[in-house]
């Protein structure tokens, strides 16, 4: 099979085009053929060395796509080859609370990704897509619009008419965007670009603001609340926004940290706010199999669609890598295969 490898992790030209024996499903385990994969910031991340500890070079990236089972391993009866499947990042978490050992079997981390003409994975973390999803709706979804749903429905429980506040245009921004919307709430989203403010003004956010034009933007969406703030915030800046989304929240709200953007900041900024607020920071690692099943159902139900900014061809993916890297886009970036 063609596959793309991480090698050494000094950049985004570190990324290279193998050949590889495909893989064979074992006992508990499905080989899916990727139909359409997409790409997350800690894709590029990961290339540059930035992600946590360095990985095999020979480790195949990416956490979210869709694909067709084309063989099952022993004793999986829950998909059968011909189905359309997805899977979390961390397959091990099918249900109840965060554990930390979830991390231990992270696709695209720790184990290979979907960045290959072959993937084995877990049977028991698949999910079979609904035939009325079309697999842009679904590639997607695995990483940034799971964390979304964690983020807003399982640790928000965000509430009709409470404003949501997102950091920047980001795929998890844009999926917190479309599910905020869904449940009531309203939305404000940060953006260096008025072209970019434009676009999620059409999705539908109420508030949009330029952080180039409003350096404390924390003040302006203040100004633009008559000084009441945000009731949850969607904090994918990293450490060094956190000082402002404080600044940025209402009484009792819940921010919810999400990635691991380096920063230069360490202290908790605005401490005293936090009393004076009431305010919850929690931070959050994607989501488990369940919610996953419930984001399905909910896209399904309320026909959401992913907003798409360019599909790349498979052989075409060093481009992709460079296209979603220049940050310009508004949208998921997805790798079509063959």
């Amino acid at each position: 099979m063609k596959a793309f490898q991480i090698g050494n992790q000094q950049g985004l030209d570190s990324l290279t085009a193998v050949t590889r024996p495909d893989p064979v499903a074992g006992p508990g385990q499905v080989l899916v053929a990727p139909r359409l994969v997409g790409l997350i910031s800690r894709d590029v991340q990961l290339l540059r060395g930035v992600y946590g500890a360095r990985q095999a070079p020979e480790r195949i990236p990416t956490s979210e796509g869709v694909g067709k089972v084309i063989a099952v391993g022993a004793g999986v009866e829950n998909v059968k080859p011909g189905d359309r499947v997805v899977c979390g990042h961390f397959p091990s978490w099918l249900d109840g609370d965060f554990r930390p050992e979830v991390f231990a079997h992270d696709i695209g981390i720790s184990h290979d990704g979907w960045l290959a003409e072959r993937v084995v994975l877990p049977a028991a973390a698949v999910i079979q897509v609904p035939a009325s999803l079309a697999d842009r709706d679904v590639a997607g979804l695995a990483s940034a619009g799971l964390t979304a749903w964690n983020a807003l429905v399982e640790v928000s429980k965000v509430k009709p008419g409470e404003l949501v506040l997102c950091l920047g245009t980001g795929g998890v921004s844009l999926a917190a965007l479309k599910l905020a919307k869904l449940r009531g709430a309203r939305v404000a989203i940060t953006s260096s670009s008025d072209e970019k403010l434009q676009i999620v003004r059409e999705l539908g956010a109420d508030i949009a603001i330029n952080y180039r034009q409003h350096a404390d933007w924390a003040a302006q969406l203040m100004a633009l609340t008559d000084n009441v703030g945000a009731d949850v915030i969607i904090e994918t800046g990293g450490q060094d926004t956190l000082g402002q989304s404080i600044a940025a929240a209402a009484a009792n709200a819940r921010i919810v940290v999400i990635g691991v953007t380096p920063g230069q900041q360490s202290p908790i900024p605005n401490y005293l706010s936090l009393i004076l607020k009431n305010v919850t920071i929690r931070g959050i690692a994607n989501g488990s199999r369940k919610m996953f099943t419930e984001l399905l159902r909910a896209t399904e139900a309320n026909r959401i669609e992913t907003v798409i900014s360019k599909t790349f061809k498979f052989e075409d993916t060093p481009a992709a890598y460079a296209y979603f890297a220049a940050q310009k886009q508004v949208g998921k970036v997805l790798i079509e295969f063959n």
